[in-house]
């Protein structure tokens, strides 16, 4: 019988996922994105009153009330979208992966129908900078603070032979001594915080740090919890945020990549 498996396996055509539809795609991940021209004041506060983690809120701006969305504190729960009337919908790709806290949160004016200095996403130059980057090598140490796993069954899968994160010369190390990146999950727990400073200290200079999901960004929906340190950045620095509860490995792959690029250009 295993043999009937194998054969069946071999035969059937190549299924790792192409570059072109790997970068930036967040299918699946449910974050919201929100349709300006249909986004009322009604539709605004009813997004609020449902948003279980504050992500999405109200705010007053020189005499404008703002709907500002904070991708870092989303946990995709996807309740916007039933109140929303469509003017939320399910985003099909995220230009914030693997960017500053700053750039995980947006606003529109809820008058005008416009959003406030839109993420401008330029898909050919960042590509091309990207596919510079491939072949060289990336050691990643995966660090646990907290997590409640889903994280981690996303980041297994970037080694399965569909997303094959390793087509990218980047590889997942035992050791923090041997790693470039540490990539975090979870919100720092107060039983892992010493434990987090002394992974990143072992890390040799220069290093990276990259926190994943709603809990690395924020604490997600343990945030302001007894058992909580305090989110990654509040322990150790950070260079780059990946959003979403959990992100798929298409975003986490985006992240990472985008990190990498941002730290070779500058």
């Amino acid at each position: 019988m295993i043999f009937d498996v194998i054969e069946r396996s071999l035969s059937q055509p190549d299924r790792v996922i192409l570059v072109e539809e790997l970068l930036g795609n967040s299918d699946g991940g449910r974050m919201p994105e929100v349709i300006p021209a249909r986004l009322t004041a009604a539709i605004a506060q009813d997004l609020v009153e449902v948003c279980p983690t504050t992500a999405l809120r109200i705010e007053e701006r020189d005499q404008r009330q703002l709907l500002v969305l904070s991708y870092g504190e989303c946990i995709g729960c996807a309740r916007c979208f039933e109140v929303s009337e469509g003017a939320v919908v399910a985003a099909r790709t995220l230009s914030c992966c693997g960017h500053s806290k700053k750039q995980l949160i947006r606003e529109w004016d809820i008058e005008l129908h416009v959003e406030l200095t839109p993420q401008i996403l330029d898909p050919e130059t960042v590509r091309s900078q990207i596919q510079a980057l491939f072949g060289k090598a990336l050691n990643i140490r995966q660090l646990d603070a907290g997590s409640c796993n889903g994280c981690e069954t996303e980041i297994t899968a970037l080694t399965n032979p569909y997303y094959d994160l390793e087509r990218f010369g980047i590889h997942f190390v035992a050791s923090p001594k041997h790693a470039d990146m540490l990539l975090v999950t979870g919100p720092v727990t107060r039983n892992m915080a010493d434990a987090v400073k002394a992974t990143y200290e072992a890390v040799p200079a220069p290093k990276l740090v990259v926190a994943v999901g709603a809990c690395g960004c924020s604490g997600g929906i343990f945030a302001g919890s007894y058992a909580v340190a305090g989110t990654v950045d509040t322990l150790i620095p950070v260079d780059g945020y990946i959003p979403g509860c959990p992100p798929t490995p298409a975003m986490l792959v985006t992240g990472i990549l985008e990190v990498l690029r941002l730290r070779t250009a500058g």
